[in-house]
């Protein structure tokens, strides 16, 4: 039998051309670019042993559908221009079951696991396949019976995205047929750009107040995306190409119920309480470290979500091109500088970290200057390219000494393929910063997680240093509490 060869190559070009794409987004090129690579690593804790028997299915007929992203690659048109393109997955491909001693302690496996994650932080995914991977992990450690690791590059979405995602494939331990549900959102917290128009109309004075913040913090925030760069502290290295440098992941927990009562006593948001609680943390690291200059300018970037949203939507709802907490990267980076420690404060007063960190995003609120950041952004990738904006964005990252983002987690107790999620937790990975740290609520549970340059900041004295730092602030806000607060 005669093949035409040159037919079959025709009719194969053809099949190509008539595979599905959609564009990559702008964010999801910054993300892809070649100055930047940043993924999003989430570890969901079990308390039963992991039978990964049903985790095909569980992929093929779930989690792939959720997305066309998570069945496709970035590839470039005839102009150039990045798309998402559908292929075949190989879940084999995808798939990672990681081999230890059998036998050994917990604590064995404990460094087995962090080191496992040290691991894949540092890895890229590759760009032939579809830009997620899950790492199932068997060994029980002090934490859990076992941890099942998500790993998902950023350009597929953004932190709500992906989580709405990772939700949409558990369900409640409790009664899978009932929804999960989540804290209530402040409904003073809406979308970003709506909330600075109605807060510039409130008043000529407010009005006033907005129009100088937004200069300054514009400004600010401008230097400290070309020029400006943090000093070299014990949480800053300011190395070139740290983001390539091992990272150590540690976690912590506080109790909700105590941070309300923070909250309560002084009159503050949780955000408030968070941020103080982190700011006093750094400040006590570096007197801990015997740093010589425990004030050294440093700068927080703040990750805010930029979607109008009273919660999670579904993911149904998430996709759809009208609804405003559609899928996609919908963030933007609020610059926030480190309160500085007075003389003996850390000490004597530490609720002024609290009203400090009130003050500052108060002020900050009160500012169009993230607003103004999105239309820099949008206009540096029109006319200049994405390459050039990844770069501004890659610089933004760099000058800074931290970065801050959090997710709100169900109330409820999940459950995956009838395994209990004990607890879960994220790391953004690929950032080039020495310091990354993450919130996720969870069960009337703060994880907290910290993502720290090995070799340059002690992940357990930084810990530690947090730690006290929520003692110290609790004991100061709620004098009347009977014993130490447990985290």
């Amino acid at each position: 039998m005669k093949v035409n060869v040159k037919r079959l190559v025709e009719e194969e070009e053809e099949e190509e051309e008539e595979t599905p794409s959609f564009p990559v987004s702008p964010t999801g090129q910054y993300f892809t670019s070649s100055v930047l690579s940043v993924s999003v690593i989430c570890v969901l804790e079990f308390e039963i042993p992991i039978d990964d028997s049903c985790t095909m299915t569980l992929l093929n007929d779930v989690f792939i559908p959720i997305n066309p992203r998570f069945s496709s690659i970035m590839v470039r048109d005839k102009n150039g221009e990045k798309q998402w393109k559908k292929v075949k997955v190989k879940l084999q491909d995808h798939i990672n079951v990681p081999i230890f001693p059998e036998g050994k302690s917990k604590e064995f496996y404990d460094n087995c696991f962090n080191e496992y994650l040290t691991k894949i932080a540092m890895e890229q995914l590759p760009q032939s396949r579809p830009l997620w991977e899950i790492h199932i992990f068997k060994y029980p450690t002090t934490k859990s019976a076992g941890n099942l690791v998500f790993k998902l590059h950023h350009s597929l979405g953004d932190g709500f995205s992906l989580m709405g995602a990772l939700l949409s494939c558990l369900q409640r331990a409790d009664n899978p047929s009932l929804p999960l549900t989540f804290p209530s959102f402040n409904s003073t917290n809406p979308n970003l750009e709506s909330d600075y128009k109605k807060r510039f109309c409130t008043n000529v004075a407010q009005m006033v107040n907005g129009v100088v913040n937004t200069f300054l913090d514009f400004g600010w925030s401008l230097l400290k995306s070309t020029k400006l760069e943090d000093e070299r502290t014990p949480i800053r290295s300011g190395d070139e190409g740290v983001e390539f440098i091992p990272i150590d992941i540690t976690t912590m927990e506080f109790s909700l119920d105590h941070l309300k009562k923070i909250k309560s006593n002084l009159k503050v948001t949780i955000n408030d309480v968070i941020c103080g609680v982190l700011f006093l943390g750094v400040r006590l690291y570096m007197e801990e470290m015997k740093y010589e200059e425990k004030n050294a300018n440093s700068t927080a970037l703040v990750l805010l979500n930029t979607r109008n949203v009273a919660g999670y939507k579904s993911v149904k709802e998430m996709v759809q091109p009208s609804n405003e907490s559609k899928w996609g990267n919908q963030f933007a980076f609020l610059h926030v500088s480190v309160p500085k420690i007075d003389k003996e404060e850390s000490s004597s007063n530490p609720l002024n970290f609290v009203f400090k960190a009130q003050d500052l995003i108060q002020r900050k609120r009160n500012s169009a200057a993230v607003i103004l950041t999105g239309k820099l952004l949008d206009i540096l990738q029109k006319y200049i390219g994405p390459e050039v904006t990844a770069k501004y964005i890659h610089n933004t990252l760099k000058n800074s000494s931290m970065t801050i983002s959090n997710m709100i987690g169900p109330i409820e107790r999940m459950a995956l393929a009838n395994h209990p999620v004990k607890g879960l937790y994220f790391m953004v990975v690929g950032v080039p910063e020495s310091l990354t740290i993450t919130m996720m609520s969870y069960m009337g549970k703060l994880r907290v997680a910290v993502g720290t340059e090995k070799g340059h900041i002690d992940p357990q004295k930084f810990k530690c240093s947090i730690e006290n730092a929520f003692d110290r602030i609790f004991n100061a806000a709620v004098p009347s509490a009977s014993s130490k607060p447990s985290n």
